[in-house]
This record gives structure tokens, sequence and C-alpha cells, in this order.
């Protein structure tokens, strides 16, 4: 008579978190790489509450401090109302992260951070935040990265400027 297979029960610990808040040079509060990252490296997905295009509108952004990030279907997600550690992603001109959006398994938008190349354990986790703006002028949202190549504003560059 064969023996019967037991399902044998795996606990894995999770995987070692990718980031650390801590006091930044480039503004306020940073992320930093607790560990050595390799390139495409998974730091995380940026959490919040999701705001709709039109509660978008009717906000009063100047107000405070604000941790949004802006989807291509016009919404947002909020990092200030449920978000993580990485809504203290800094922005720079030469950034060593990038965003990604894609489609959840609940068929919404979400952004994941991964390693744009390998990342030195204590180095800040950076992100080019290209902002679109509506109105204003480039210079009402002044860069402070430090980058060599610093564009000196938080908005994209033009796109004649980046070919």
């Amino acid at each position: 008579m064969p023996t019967p297979k037991i399902a044998r029960h795996i606990v894995r610990k999770p995987p070692e978190s990718a980031l650390e808040v801590r006091h930044s040079t480039v503004h306020g509060q940073g992320a930093f790489a607790a560990r050595n990252l390799r390139r495409g490296a998974r730091i995380g997905h940026y959490a919040g509450q999701r705001l709709s295009a039109d509660e978008v509108a009717a906000m009063d952004w100047d107000a405070a401090l604000t941790y949004v990030f802006g989807l291509s279907d016009g919404s947002v997600i909020d990092g200030s109302d449920g978000g993580n550690a990485t809504r203290h992603i800094n922005h720079s001109c030469e950034p060593n992260c990038v965003a990604w959006e894609i489609e959840g398994d609940d068929g919404h938008l979400r952004v994941e951070i991964e390693a744009l190349r390998s990342i030195v354990a204590g180095s800040e986790l950076l992100l080019d935040y290209r902002l679109q703006i509506d109105e204003g002028r480039p210079e009402d949202y002044p860069c402070r990265c430090g980058a060599a190549a610093c564009r000196g504003s938080l908005i994209a560059a033009a796109p004649e400027a980046e070919a």
C-alpha cells in the first residue's frame, strides 16, 4: 500500500524591506535602500487612497504637502492617506528608480517602483517625477536634486529637449 502524501507548509520569511525612511538632503524625509538592490529589483508599490479625476480637480492641493501619484486614467493615488514608505521617494533629474503603471488583479491601475540600476545600501532612492501642469511655470516647481544634469524644475522636460 502506498504511503499517503503529507502536505508540507513551508513558512517563508517575508523578503527584507527594500527601503527605509530617514532625513534627506534632497527634501524632508527620503526613502533609502535598506540593502543592496540589483537593476530591475522590485522596491515596492505606491499605496494610498484612490481619487478620481473629478475628486482631484475639486481638491485644494496648495494647502498642504502632497504625496500624490498621477495615473494615465486621470485618477491619482494619494499616499498621504493609507500610503506606505514609497511616498517618501524624492525627485531627481538623474533617478536611480523608475515607476511602472500596471493593471492589478482587480483591474485597477497600480504603480510599481523598481531599481533602474544597481543601488548600494544606504543610497537615497530617487524618481524623476516628470510633473505635468496645466497652470503655472516650471520655476514654481523648483528641483533640489543637485544632479549634474538638473533641469531646475520637477516639471517634465519639453519633448524636443528629451530627444
